[in-house]
């Protein structure tokens, strides 16, 4: 332990320390814009700055250790202007416009400058203005960027991805698309973790809330959502709302004023994946095993553009269920249509969802099975639906809980959990454990799935039969795993891989906390909902079991085939051809 005063505080912390969380542990607040712990401590903004006595120049407190003895002042005159110098010639360089930016009231550049009182701007103004295909899912304005690096780190240490980098030299460095590539050309897998762990609005989601609007204003066209379970989560952070508040019943009370014809629950089609999923791993175990390489989910579609660009070897091993999202869209326009007795051309459905990823995967050409149209039309991030409630003027606090509409607007406990790293797995061997055995799981028998851990592995008797799975969620995790299996380090049956660390309750669509990484936090209120539902398990729930003996007859059926499930060679992604042909000539 080394003793540091700071502030004119003494405190006592471990050697190795930095000055940033030395200030931390003696309640003194040091600001900060490109600090992200143990991802991104590079001190490239030079807002940390502190005095240290004996030192003529000031540091920076997010990669300096503290010393036994060390006399630190946070706020001194010089502190002072140096830090408010710094964010003067970062603003030259950046798009003040923030009443047109989505980050504004929600940005740590905008509040940084207004705490240090900036009211001109001292230096001329110097933008990029660089242009971006603005049609692509993930939207970059470089003239936001702040050059804080976090991005980058996200991107290749995080997620084993690699988009970002530096372009050009000193005055003129600036981030971007690595390579210089068009971001279309890149092995993006649409995570947006680079979104959520950017300080500005340099980094935003496509806003498609103009589509939607439009939709819902026209008379010939039936409007129907549908709510993802990680989505109770969050959308009630912007509000002010807390867990209790912000019940999903609520936002669905929330988004009827705006006209939406019928709200479903996507928990319904989750329950509908695990049948279908659960199905197809106990027929395909015998040849996995054989095999040697395991079944990996397809509920996350960043992790399914990922194995494509960076695994394609492996994409014959990923389940061709398609993702909740998917199934529900194709439920709807069939299914649904025929029940309402509304043309499924004249359906306009709407998913909101916690991801980036899922922009993207309404588009792909083998997702319009229903009808020939997308089975679903447009995908709202969870930011997206808020500005829309905003816009409407919704009083979010005054509303009590509403229903979803009837059928589909039920889901189990198991299909609640699916938001959470773990929840597909254990919602998977629930029901698995009962098509083999013929009873019911006892509650929380699969509960070693559960946990933030990034590579989680476990071992489950089934009737006699060891069912070996493995559990990761970031893609950084999910590339070690990978390489393990290919290696033949590892061996596993079943794998569920979630892009986003944490599982989608830290999707890239989610709302923006700086500095704070909630997706544990929203975990547990999934597991909670879990644990008072009647029905915990998805072959237990009573409008799963009708739509099987209603229309698809059971789980695989050519039906259920046509409907739920899709070929995952029907698209490419940038470099997965060659990446495939390489492995195929080598092996």
């Amino acid at each position: 332990m080394v003793t540091v005063t700071i502030d004119g505080r003494e405190v006592q912390v471990p050697e190795h320390t930095t000055i940033l969380e030395a200030a931390r542990a003696a309640g003194v607040e040091i600001p900060t814009l490109c600090y992200l712990k143990d991802l991104n401590e590079v001190g490239a903004c030079r807002v940390c700055v502190v005095e240290v006595e004996g030192i003529d120049q000031l540091v920076a407190s997010c990669n300096n250790y503290v010393l036994d003895g060390m006399v630190v002042r946070t706020n001194s005159p010089k502190v002072r202007m140096a830090r408010k110098t710094n964010v003067e010639l970062l603003l030259s360089q950046h798009d003040s416009e923030c009443t047109s930016c989505v980050r504004s009231g929600n940005c740590s550049l905008q509040s940084l400058a207004n705490d240090l009182g900036i009211f001109n701007l001292p230096y001329e103004k110097h933008l990029p203005g660089e242009a971006w295909d603005t049609t692509f899912p993930l939207i970059r304005n470089n003239d936001k960027c702040i050059k804080c690096l976090r991005c980058i780190n996200v991107c290749s240490e995080m997620q084993a991805t690699g988009v970002w980098d530096i372009a050009n030299r000193a005055g003129h460095a600036n981030v971007n698309v690595v390579g210089g590539r068009d971001i279309k050309d890149t092995k993006c897998a649409l995570c947006g973790q680079c979104i959520t762990h950017c300080p500005t609005g340099a980094l935003r989601e496509r806003d498609d809330t103009g589509r939607v609007w439009d939709a819902l204003a026209d008379p010939d066209v039936t409007v129907i959502a549908q709510i993802a379970p990680s989505v109770r989560t969050a959308w009630g952070d912007v509000f002010g709302l807390d867990r209790e508040q912000a019940t999903v019943g609520r936002l669905v009370a929330a988004l009827r004023p705006m006209g939406f014809d019928y709200i479903l629950n996507t928990d319904f089609s989750a329950d509908l994946t695990i049948m279908e999923e659960g199905t197809e791993l106990l027929h395909r175990l015998p040849e996995l095993r054989k095999q040697g390489w395991p079944m990996f989910t397809s509920c996350c579609p960043g992790w399914v553009r990922f194995i494509k660009s960076h695994y394609p070897m492996l994409v014959d091993n990923v389940s061709t269920a398609k993702s909740p999202q998917g199934m529900f869209g194709a439920v709807v326009k069939s299914y649904y249509a025929e029940m309402l007795g509304i043309d499924p051309h004249k359906i306009f459905s709407v998913s909101i969802m916690p991801c980036v990823a899922k922009k993207a995967e309404v588009a792909y050409p083998t997702m319009n099975d229903a009808c020939g149209d997308p089975d679903v039309d447009c995908v709202l991030t969870v930011r997206e639906v808020e500005r829309m409630i905003r816009a409407e003027h919704v009083d979010v606090a005054s509303l009590e809980d509403e229903p979803f509409d009837e059928p589909l607007g039920y889901g189990t406990g198991a299909g609640i959990i699916f938001g959470a790293t773990g929840g597909v797995m254990e919602a998977a061997l629930r029901t698995a454990y009962y098509l083999v055995t013929g009873k019911q799981p006892e509650n929380d028998m699969f509960r070693d799935v559960r946990g933030l851990a990034g590579w989680k592995e476990a071992t489950f008797d089934l009737d006699g039969t060891d069912v070996r799975v493995a559990v990761a969620s970031g893609l950084g995790n999910a590339d070690r795993l990978c390489s393990a299996i290919l290696a033949g380090e590892v061996s596993y049956d079943f794998v569920e891989i979630m892009a986003c660390p944490g599982g989608c309750v830290g999707g890239g669509g989610q709302p923006i906390h700086d500095g704070e990484e909630l997706a544990g936090v929203r975990g547990q209120v999934l597991y909670g909902l879990d644990r008072h539902e009647q029905y915990r398990n998805s072959h237990d729930n009573p409008q799963i079991k009708k739509i099987y003996a209603d229309y698809f007859g059971e789980p695989n059926s050519e039906l259920a085939e046509h409907l739920l499930h899709t070929d995952l060679h029907g698209w490419w992604m940038p470099g997965e051809k060659e990446a495939l042909e390489a492995w195929n000539a080598k092996h």
